[in-house]
């Protein structure tokens, strides 16, 4: 039935043509993929089994199974502390990028003049921490141009008891990086927000609802896919974060002579798996639920 629908006396029919150029057009997107995705992807995982050297016969690979991974975790005294950190520093960032911008979003999504300016200024670090330059403002301590240390509050907090302050000392030390990781969010969220039709607001306004009892009934449960979307993309974010100290000690064991390409290519699939767990249990804890059946009686 499908040939009959694409050929016709062995010709190409409408819809036929439509798919072959349609391929046609996709094809250098996916030949690119293939080889600078795919094939670098699952070679990697070859890298990080095998002990590579370099001589004048050209480039020999031995076989060592998982000794790279062992040596992390059992030698390597710099890794697990880099690989913690890294992981910590996504497990508090994310929530915290999340919630900024969802309140920024809602601030941006009201009437009031030069709406239009102040998204535009929320979205600039986006622009700016694109490329290099990233590296030259962390480089230069930009991201502590607001030394909250300084003000009553901050150490107020600090005198609690660590399990308590860390938290919050966290989101006070790192109040720039947020802003500069939220400019996308705040995007997703608004285009979620504009979808929402103001006859449901005006409806539950006439029934007496206030602004927070809108935002936990009606506001809230419609942009909950945004917020899984934006919960991914943000871990993503900041797991690929160039000058996170994971990325960049994966990078400075590239080139170990003992050990070329194979143990960075480890490290690599280590904070990978560890990545993709993060997000496995962000996706488990935001997914959309079915509503429960009530039991006929």
């Amino acid at each position: 039935m499908k040939r009959k629908k694409y050929f016709n006396n062995g010709k190409l029919t409408i819809a036929g043509r439509n798919i072959f150029w349609g391929y046609l057009f996709i094809l250098p997107w996916i030949i690119g993929f293939l080889v600078f995705t795919v094939f670098p992807f699952v070679f990697s995982i070859y890298l990080s089994l095998n002990n590579i050297n370099f001589n004048i016969d050209g480039i020999q690979t031995k076989f060592v199974g998982l000794q790279y991974y062992k040596y992390a975790f059992q030698v390597d005294t710099e890794f697990p502390l880099n690989f913690t950190s890294s992981i910590i520093n996504i497990v508090l960032s994310v929530p915290l990028v999340v919630i900024f911008s969802l309140i920024i979003s809602i601030i941006l999504n009201k009437n009031f003049k030069a709406r239009g300016i102040f998204r535009a200024i929320f979205f600039l670090p986006v622009i700016i921490i694109s490329g290099p330059v990233v590296s030259e403002l962390m480089s230069n301590n930009a991201s502590k141009i607001v030394d909250p240390s300084r003000y009553f509050i901050y150490k107020f907090i600090a005198t609690l008891p660590k399990s308590i302050n860390t938290p919050f000392l966290y989101i006070f030390d790192n109040l720039v990086l947020i802003l500069w990781f939220s400019g996308v969010q705040i995007l997703f969220f608004l285009a979620g927000l504009q979808k929402i039709s103001n006859d449901i607001y005006e409806a539950a306004s006439i029934d007496g609802a206030n602004s927070w009892v809108t935002f936990w009934k009606i506001t809230l449960p419609i942009i909950k896919p945004f917020i899984l979307v934006n919960a991914v993309y943000t871990i993503v974010d900041l797991a690929s974060f160039p000058n996170n100290v994971i990325n960049t000690s994966i990078t400075n064991h590239m080139f170990d002579i003992d050990k070329v390409y194979s143990y960075s290519a480890s490290l690599s699939w280590i904070y990978f798996i560890a990545v993709l767990a993060i997000i496995g249990v962000t996706f488990f804890l935001l997914r959309e639920r079915e509503p429960r059946r009530t039991l006929n009686r």
